[in-house]
């Protein structure tokens, strides 16, 4: 394995799952969770970590973190195996679950960083520095005086990621972090991650159903399905794995016959609009250029394909395989 610092070699987590199979007989049947995954993220790397409900994202980061044994395989984190040294790993990692929030429902916000900063005994110096940071940078400072239990959910969001990094975590760890939040919170809740991973150079592990969030955030995507990783690199790539398509939709100046064009192809005309289809990894301006050479030209726009529906290729050619 190279150096890293998470390091995965073919770990492997299976479950063992009791169901009925009559009135008075349950049968035991094994769940493969996550089946032989191997990859390494280097310092100050940020990774998104993506895939379906139950393709084993969520599984891989409770092993990380060391609530959850490998049941193969190797794994280590800054050095550390999680599952064996939980409570030394617990000082140099971060963690927020999008579903669950590791505050204290009835105490103010303010209350609760104060007892992350017992936990992890934070010098007051650092803590403040700290503090005042998030606090800036996640708009949080009207909120330290209200109780947890009357945030919203990207209040709360907000708050869960502060409290995650107070003591100077060299990862962190997000699971959904943007789940359920409005566009506003999210746009906060990235460019803080943004900057902590530039500016600090926190190493990121990203597990999210909100492709933009990838997109705007990391500049390497891992893959997983049924707990083994499909894809491994840039989205670049990921677009020219999954066939992506980049769209130019085109306003003439009157209503034409759909357009004919190499490298493209004409998906749909409505009035005088028409959307031209072409490959992601091709460029536009050939094809501006020769419309604006054949017909008269109102305006056009370029929109880049969606990840979704690359990776629902990746799973239907999985699928078919199998």
């Amino acid at each position: 394995m190279s150096d890293g610092l998470i390091e995965l070699d073919g770990v492997e987590k299976v479950f063992d799952v009791r169901r009925r199979a009559g009135l008075l007989r349950r049968e035991r049947r094994q769940v493969r969770a996550v089946d032989g995954i191997s990859f390494t993220v280097p310092r100050g790397e940020m990774v998104g970590y993506i895939g379906p409900n139950g393709a084993g994202k969520s599984t891989t980061i409770k092993m990380l973190t060391g609530i959850l044994t490998p049941s193969g395989g190797r794994l280590r984190v800054a050095g550390i195996d999680p599952s064996r040294e939980r409570t030394r790993l617990a000082r140099r990692i971060g963690v927020v679950f999008g579903q669950r929030t590791t505050l204290w429902w009835d105490l103010p916000l303010r209350d609760s960083y104060q007892l992350v900063r017992r936990m992890y005994r934070i010098p007051d110096d650092r803590y403040r520095v700290n503090l005042e940071r998030c606090v800036e940078l996640l708009d949080l400072r009207d909120l330290l005086e209200v109780p947890v239990r009357q945030l919203s959910l990207g209040q709360r969001m907000r708050g869960d990621i502060a409290a995650a990094l107070l003591h100077d975590p060299e990862v962190l760890y997000l699971d959904e972090p943007t789940i359920g939040l409005d566009v506003v919170s999210k746009a906060k809740v990235r460019e803080f991650l943004r900057s902590v991973n530039t500016e600090q150079g926190m190493t990121v592990l990203l597990t999210t159903h909100d492709l933009t969030d990838i997109e705007q955030l990391c500049s390497r995507v891992m893959v997983i399905d049924h707990g083994r990783l499909m894809y491994d690199g840039g989205l670049a790539e990921l677009h020219a794995v999954g066939e992506s398509e980049r769209t130019l939709v085109v306003d003439f100046e009157r209503e034409l016959p759909p357009v004919e064009l190499p490298g493209a192809r004409c998906e749909r005309v409505d009035g005088p609009r028409q959307w031209l289809v072409f490959p992601a990894g091709s460029s536009a301006a050939p094809l501006v250029a020769e419309l604006a050479a054949r017909h008269p030209v109102v305006d056009l726009s370029v929109r880049e394909p969606v990840i979704e529906d690359v990776i629902a290729r990746m799973y239907a050619e999985s699928s078919a395989v199998v």
